[in-house]
């Protein structure tokens, strides 16, 4: 009896107009999705999609609200997609946001004298970014030492950097008259970071964020040593034929990453927390990765992707107040985004074919 077997063939020449349009057709695919996920749970599915994605934009508070998020996103995935473009696999940078705004928020208490001023903020980003680099050159010097998995290291760091932020918060950064809460004190006024929109919460991140994505453009398409590391993640023999240092490659990009996610902590601590806390981020490290990728690894691509994901965050929390859905709400849209990226990609490049066999 002959049977039929459902199999993947290559396409011989992918569609790249297709492959660009690939994340949009993901966003697209998990708001159907979407829909179907709120029709499910009860709810009107045009309401709970107004709630996600048409809220969040009516007003001048919605849009900053909405900055804030997109500041660190956008960040930490233009240091992943430099990382990802070397074929290097950080998984950890929720690690180095923490260490970013542990080191960032330490500073910044050390130096706050009650007035401020640019200098000391400055300084506590600095450190913030410091403390991402020294998390991610501990992922560089294991992988070009010892050639552990960065994938591995990164990701098992994360825990160490919470477990650390959280002995500190319980500890010798623990706000003395704090009644036994676990937090630091709150910084002074004159220590948060600059308003970019009066009457709102939306700080200077922005900025730093929209330079960086500039600055990763620059870098990767008008640099030598960006050529060199696009180079070494698509061809690595002709890379070591051509004499380009995979070792560079390394500490470069893992270091360049381990800045920005710092810088993104550092940011945190200072603009909308204005203390250190048990949990400086809400998974801000992990849905990164996802905007890269949706991003398709380009540092202004991510900037259309960062928005996507800052506005799964908002609609998760608008969704829980009104709608009466949990806080996982959030976590199921960013997971949806993913696979239906995945799936984009795969029938991009395969087709699906039935197979007779017997």
């Amino acid at each position: 009896m002959a049977k039929f077997a459902l199999r993947l063939e290559a396409r011989p020449t992918p569609s790249r107009l297709m492959s660009w349009l690939s994340p949009v057709l993901a966003v697209l695919l998990t708001v159907l999705c979407g829909a179907l996920l709120f029709l499910a749970l009860g709810h009107d599915p045009l309401a709970g999609l107004a709630v996600f994605f048409v809220e969040p934009l009516r007003d001048a508070h919605g849009w900053s609200e909405l900055g804030i998020k997109v500041a660190p996103l956008l960040l930490i995935a233009v240091g992943l997609a430099i990382c990802f473009r070397a074929n290097i696999y950080n998984i950890g940078a929720e690690g180095q946001l923490t260490l970013g705004a542990i080191c960032g928020g330490a500073a910044a208490l050390y130096l706050d004298d009650g007035v401020g001023g640019a200098a000391i903020i400055g300084v506590s980003l600095l450190a913030g970014m410091a403390g991402g680099m020294v998390w991610a050159g501990l992922v560089a010097w294991l992988r070009d030492r010892y050639n552990a998995s960065e994938i591995l290291v990164s990701l098992m760091l994360v825990y160490i950097a919470q477990l650390l932020l959280s002995y500190l918060v319980y500890g010798a950064l623990r706000d003395p008259e704090g009644f036994n809460f676990p937090q630091s004190k709150l910084l002074s006024d004159g220590l948060l970071l600059p308003m970019v929109i009066s009457d709102t919460r939306l700080h200077i991140g922005i900025v730093f964020a929209l330079l960086a994505s500039l600055g990763g453009w620059l870098y990767l398409s008008r640099s030598i040593s960006g050529f060199r590391l696009r180079v070494g993640g698509m061809a690595p023999a002709a890379a070591r034929y051509a004499g380009f240092s995979s070792r560079k490659t390394l500490w470069s990009s893992l270091l360049i990453c381990g800045a920005l996610s710092g810088l993104a902590g550092a940011c945190e601590v200072l603009g909308p927390m204005g203390q250190l806390t048990p949990t400086v981020s809400p998974g801000y490290g992990f849905a990164a990765i996802i905007v890269a990728f949706v991003g398709r690894l380009h540092p202004v691509g991510v900037i259309f992707s960062s928005f996507v994901m800052a506005l799964f965050y908002i609609g998760g929390e608008l969704a829980q107040s009104r709608l009466g859905l949990p806080s996982a709400i959030t976590g199921v849209f960013q997971g949806i985004l993913l696979f239906a990226l995945l799936a984009c990609d795969v029938l991009i490049q395969y087709k699906l074919r039935w197979r007779k066999h017997g």
